[in-house]
This record gives C-alpha cells, structure tokens and sequence, in this order.
C-alpha cells in the first residue's frame, strides 16, 4: 500500500513538517530527542523501505558517532572532568552528552528533511504557493523536479561515455579528469536546453498571468479538517509544556533538567503520538484494508 499520511491535504502535511522540524532543531531534552529521531526513522522506513534501512545504517549512525566524538574534542567546557588528553585540555562528561545530543538534532533534522522530500511533491507545492508566489514556487518545485533527473540523465551520459572509453574511471589521472569536464559540460548543455523548454511550455500556458486558473485534486475534505483539529491540539500541548519549560536542559556548566510531572508526561505522550502520527496512520489503514480483504 501507498503511504496514507500522504495523501491529507497539502496544508495538513506542510503544517505537520514545519512542527515536528521546528521542534526537532529548537528541543535539546533527551527524552524529546529520542521521540524526534524514532518518528523520524520509523516514517523514513515506512516510506523508503529497506533503503531507509541502509542509508541509516551506512550514513546516519556513523555520522551521529562521528559527531557525538568530535565535540568533546573542542568544547571543554562542564565541570565533571572524566579525564585529560596529552595537550591538557579536559573531557567533560557535559560536553560529551551535549555532542551526543547536537548529532541527534542534526540526524532527526535529516532524517524528516528526506520524508518531507518524499511527501512533499512538486504539485503540492505549487498548489499550496502557486497563487501566492507563482514564480518562486515554480522555481522551488522545478528544483526538486530536476535533482532525480539529473541523477538520471547523468547515469545515461556516463554510460554512454564509458562505451567509447571516455568515462571518468578510465585512463590516467589528466584523462580522468578530462572525461569528468566532458560529462559535467553535457549535463549543463542538457540541463539549459532543458530549463529553456520548461519556460516555454509554462510561458505558452499562462503561467502567472492574471485571471489564470488551473485544476487540483486536493479537496479539504472530513477526514484532513479531523487531522487539523487533532494536530492542533498535539502541537498546542507540546507548546505549552516548552512554555512551562518542560523541554528545557542545561549542559554547562552541569547537567540540570526540570523535574518530571504529570504535565510533563501529558507533553512527552503528546509529542510522540505527534511524531509517530504518519505511521501509526499507516497502520490503521493496513489493518483496515486486510480486514476489508479478509471480508471478501
């Protein structure tokens, strides 16, 4: 099955991406951490498959290990000295956990990036900014449009080049080189040719032009105005407990955190159930297509 997050309105999922990546650069707690990079991973796995396995296993886990090591490398600061290096600048257990803590930020922050990528289509971009910033949305979702297909279109070149022996793993180091201007010379050819037949086409239907109308799919229908209350009032909670400090920790010059509540609790349910909302709709909607499949 398609992923069913997906298919909500465009408003619905361009508010849910801008909430859960504010959060996930402005919350430094590491119980809000954790929640952030388990949605992240566990959307990324439902939308990507196997290669979201792997590009975490062979790119993000060691990123977030090379991250955590280098910091205490540089900030000395904290006073829970764990030991000196020969230079005689101290390891601090406060900078370590904040290392650790500044790659699951930057992990988590990728990790919804590459979702919203997905998610996120050219059309619904256009649809959402279109009327507004008809030009600059045109650009954005152009952009988008055009990196898989130079990837693309930059296999064939290569290909065809390796063919006639003029590729960028053949020959010599100059001739190496050589191949490689040659290739990124034809993708820029292609790539002009390309933009210059993109405007025309846009141009010869109207694009801009004032009065201009254009068909949409995306209807705001029951189901996306349910979606909207429900994430108003997950992102209202999560809100007020940052506002009561819930998600506040200190690393220097000691590690302090604010006690736990109840409230606090209600905040922490509230923010997973806000990150793990697109795969838990997921599942709700397989569990009800095999139930419907059984049925038959």
């Amino acid at each position: 099955m398609r992923d069913s997050f997906s298919t909500f309105h465009p408003v619905i999922l361009l508010i849910y991406f801008v909430a859960v990546l504010v959060c996930s650069m402005v919350f430094m707690h590491p119980v809000f951490q954790m929640i952030g990079l388990l949605g992240a991973m566990t959307y990324a796995i439902v939308l990507k498959g196997n290669k979201a396995v792997k590009f975490n296993l062979i790119y993000m886990l060691p990123l977030l290990l090379l991250t955590a090591i280098i910091n205490p490398m540089f900030n000395h600061a904290g006073i829970t000295i764990l030991y000196y290096l020969r230079n005689g600048n101290p390891i601090t257990l406060e900078s370590i956990l904040y290392g650790i803590a500044a790659a699951c930020m930057y992990i988590t922050v990728i990790a919804w990036f590459s979702c919203y990528h997905v998610v996120m289509t050219s059309e619904k971009w256009i649809f959402l900014f279109g009327k507004l910033l008809p030009v600059l949305s045109l650009l954005f979702s152009m952009t988008l449009r055009f990196v898989p297909r130079y990837i693309e279109q930059l296999k064939v070149i290569s290909t065809a080049q390796k063919c006639i022996g003029r590729d960028v793993t053949q020959g010599g180091v100059v001739s190496r080189a050589r191949n490689g201007l040659r290739i990124l010379s034809m993708l820029t050819t292609w790539a002009l040719e390309n933009a210059i037949e993109t405007a025309d086409s846009m141009k010869s239907r109207g694009y801009g032009l004032p009065g201009r109308t254009s068909f949409s799919l995306y209807r705001f229908d029951r189901r996306d105005r349910i979606a909207g209350l429900v994430l108003a009032g997950l992102i209202l909670i999560v809100a007020a407990g940052a506002w009561m400090g819930q998600n506040t920790i200190r690393f220097f010059p000691s590690v302090r955190v604010q006690p736990l509540t109840s409230f606090g609790v209600a905040v922490y349910i509230a923010y997973g159930a806000l990150c793990l909302l697109p795969p838990v709709i997921q599942l709700v909607e397989e569990i009800k297509w095999r139930f419907i499949v059984s049925k038959i």
